[in-house]
């Protein structure tokens, strides 16, 4: 004899799959909001030696989930591992990114 599945046990399944729909979403939105060219505010302290600005740190922190992206890639990798770079994210107290 066939078990039925139970209204409960169908709804609970039926509202996971939507959850994990709903969080899958929200990771490709987050995903394309990364930018580097929202990242020049920072370009005068990461060429010279001069300290970053507010705007800059800002910018930094909203796009800190993406450096391990930016250091990813070969095009950009180079301005993110700089050694002005890296003084510019720890002087805005962003700790580098382990990737």
């Amino acid at each position: 004899m066939k078990k039925v599945p139970s209204v409960a046990a169908v709804g609970f399944v039926v509202a996971l799959l939507v959850a994990v729909a709903a969080l899958s979403q929200v990771n490709v939105a987050e995903a394309a909001t990364c930018s580097p060219t929202d990242l020049s505010p920072c370009a005068p302290a990461i060429t010279s030696s001069a300290p970053p600005s507010g705007a800059c740190c800002n910018k930094l922190r909203q796009q800190r989930p993406c450096l391990c992206g930016f250091l990813r890639d070969p095009n950009l990798k180079q301005y993110v591992n700089s050694p002005n770079a890296k003084r510019v994210i720890a002087a805005c107290g962003i700790p580098y990114p382990r990737c």
